[in-house]
């Protein structure tokens, strides 16, 4: 495991640090010895390589080189270790603490979203919807900064005016984009959603090229889940079926006797994993450090 750690305690042979993404304490030896600690600074913070050591629980091993860095570098190692969080929030939920935090934030989140655009689900030509995005994380960010203490609200946010949410090229392109922030999936994006939603409310659309290459694409895709299946069978329980009958060319098929087992088929990496929530939550004591 690698990590970014607040040095808490030197003992005669160990080192006890507390990771700042999941907010847990780690004892940790070297196989050099207690001299291998002796340069790390006091109250400082070290990025390092952990490795557990079996059959001892809770006792973990120094592997490979140690970064150090003095106290005074509080407020860049917790820019780094939020960095780390937000692109690894698996990281974050080695603390199971977290990811009930986090499932409870996702949920705090949705019912915000659903206020705000009227449901779970949109479909919107890019350019709208990142604008409308922003205007909706522009509030969220206001709201939040609001129910801050005066002296407690951080002074380099961005600014409200700042985009916080850009769209990737594969869905700028796009002349539709679907969002659906679900309560499981939590918030996701489809290009060509439109496209996709007037094929399963007209299946007769199924003789252009076009609507089936939408439907085919979501099929191969090895990022998209079976949430847009599921929404669009949901939606449309009179068509669904004429609608994979004439894209996969079987005419027996039934969403209710065959859709799942299509989704596991075809998606076999969803069912693999376990659910997580779509928002991480960063360590208290990374929040203090961020707050600096």
């Amino acid at each position: 495991m690698e990590g970014i750690f607040e040095i808490h305690h030197k003992n005669r042979d160990s080192l006890v640090l507390l990771n700042l993404l999941d907010d847990l304490e780690y004892r940790v030896y070297s196989n050099m010895g207690p001299a291998a600690f002796r340069r790390l600074p006091e109250g400082g913070f070290v990025h390092v390589r952990l490795v557990p050591i079996c059959p001892v629980p809770g006792a973990w091993l120094v592997s490979g080189s140690m970064s150090a860095y003095r106290k005074s570098g509080a407020a860049q190692i917790a820019q780094a270790a939020l960095a780390v969080a937000t692109k690894q929030p698996q990281l974050v939920y080695r603390n199971p603490e977290k990811i009930e935090q986090a499932w409870t934030l996702m949920r705090e989140d949705r019912a915000a979203f659903v206020e705000f655009f009227g449901g779970d689900e949109l479909v919107l030509p890019p350019a709208e919807a990142e604008e409308r995005l922003n205007t909706y994380y522009r509030h969220r960010q206001e709201a939040a900064r609001a129910l801050q203490p005066a002296r407690r609200r951080p002074q380099n946010l961005p600014g409200v005016d700042a985009p916080a949410f850009e769209f990737p090229p594969e869905l700028a392109d796009a002349d539709t984009t679907g969002i659906i922030y679900d309560e499981t999936d939590g918030l996701n994006f489809y290009n060509e959603y439109g496209m996709l939603r007037a094929l399963f409310a007209d299946p007769a659309l199924a003789a252009g090229k076009q609507y089936t290459d939408v439907l085919r694409g979501y099929l191969r895709s090895e990022t998209i889940g079976p949430l847009p299946f599921r929404r669009l069978a949901a939606a449309h329980p009179d068509t669904v079926d004429a609608v994979f009958r004439k894209v996969l060319r079987k005419p027996n098929f039934t969403w209710a006797e065959h859709g799942e087992a299509l989704m596991r088929r075809r998606k076999p990496w969803y069912y693999e994993r376990e659910p997580r929530p779509g928002i991480s939550v960063i360590g208290a004591r990374l929040s203090e450090l961020v707050r600096r």
